[in-house]
């Protein structure tokens, strides 16, 4: 097994460890001490030497449209699939994929097939079944049989409500749901959670709370996104996480006077609520539309989401003075812990080497990913089966 000698790292881990090299090899951090030992030429294929820059853990995106999103003002509106540079050059070395308003034309076997594309450039890849819809889109027939039989397949979503896109899911439909996808995670050892869609309904989180009230089912289960899209539904989303749900916050972007708030101000805000900090993430919502509609539905202006707005939320984050252990956890290991994804979110030995350098403005500066790397001295160096240079 040939190995790569990274020196002179300042590792955040996500807690503060100071000056550190790491040996990689075979995926892996295989040791990691304030000096590296004397090892044979032949052992170590490359050396990077960071000369004194922050090493963090490979950000996690926990919520991608692999396949492409949007559709919501015809076919041709359709967005592309996003291409591996668009989430290594971001500082992304794992995604987990999903489906979204088009759950239709765009299926759960092109969501699989997308997942494991991206795991053979490279990345760390994962998805949820269904989409915004009920009955949600399977594989199989059975959301506990794709998520048993589906290795890549490891929670639900993202179900849409409070939503005009939605299809309007009752009660009763959201709990069945949320207790297939949670007897199917206690059967696999997958992260068994239903990732919610939220609109900018007035109703707001309502159904969740009535689920928490009306059942047995563990809070950890129902998994809202988007939660920021509003100020008041951000209020209440705070709310849940107290009582045990993990909530996850949007980097999308914000008008000035938007009844919205950025991931960063919403970050900062859920830190000074006193709410556990275990319980909040941030998502990109990268190859998906972000659309605008009018009073009567219909999409009146659109863009669309990338991965490399969570190192852009998290240097707005250093620069409000948010100290980088407090913040980083949230792109991080409360991602690896809600999605039960072992060796991911953190740098210790043992855990899987995915790991970013970034440079003293919070730019990415290296990306290895899987132990091997991507980006060197701020330069793409590994693409995707068919990007070009200038893509």
């Amino acid at each position: 097994m040939t190995m790569m000698l990274v020196r002179n790292a300042d590792v955040y881990a996500p807690a503060a460890l100071g000056r550190h090299d790491l040996l990689v090899g075979g995926g892996k951090v295989l040791w990691m001490g304030a000096e590296a030992p004397a090892l044979p030429e032949a052992l170590v294929a490359a050396t990077l030497d960071l000369e004194g820059r922050r090493l963090l853990p490979g950000f996690i995106d926990g919520h991608v449209h692999v396949t492409g999103g949007g559709g919501e003002a015809g076919f041709a509106s359709r967005v592309p699939a996003p291409m591996l540079s668009r989430y290594t050059r971001g500082g992304v070395t794992t995604v987990v994929g999903l489906l979204g308003t088009d759950d239709v034309a765009r299926g759960t076997r092109e969501l699989v097939a997308g997942i494991n594309a991206l795991r053979e450039e490279g990345l760390s890849a994962w998805g949820h079944a269904g989409g915004y819809h009920v009955p949600p889109a399977t594989l199989t027939g059975s959301l506990r049989a794709d998520l048993a039989f589906i290795d890549c397949l490891i929670g639900v979503g993202e179900l849409a409500i409070s939503d005009h896109r939605s299809s309007q899911p009752t009660l009763d439909e959201l709990l069945r749901i949320a207790s297939e996808t949670h007897v199917a995670g206690l059967m696999t050892g997958k992260a068994g959670i239903v990732h919610l869609h939220l609109g900018d309904g007035p109703r707001g989180l309502d159904l969740v709370r009535r689920a928490l009230d009306a059942s047995e089912l563990p809070p950890r289960v129902f998994n809202p996104t988007h939660v920021n899209r509003r100020r008041a539904l951000f209020d209440e989303a705070i709310e849940l996480a107290r009582r045990g749900c993990c909530i996850d916050i949007t980097a999308f972007p914000v008008a000035d006077g938007e009844d919205a708030w950025s991931a960063a101000d919403a970050l900062v805000r859920y830190f000074a609520s006193g709410a556990p900090r275990e319980r909040v993430t941030v998502s990109s919502d990268a190859g998906g539309c972000l659309p605008c509609f009018d009073d009567q539905g219909r999409v009146c202006s659109m863009d669309v989401g990338h991965s490399g707005v969570l190192i852009e939320t998290l240097r707005e984050l250093l620069a409000r003075g948010v100290s980088l252990e407090v913040a980083l956890p949230a792109f991080t290991s409360n991602v690896a812990d809600l999605l039960r994804l072992p060796g991911k979110g953190r740098i210790a030995v043992g855990g899987d080497a995915d790991l970013v350098a970034l440079d003293d403005a919070g730019e990415v500066t290296d990306v290895i990913a899987r132990g091997r790397v991507h980006v060197r001295g701020g330069a793409v160096v590994r693409r995707g089966t068919f990007e070009t240079q200038h893509t």
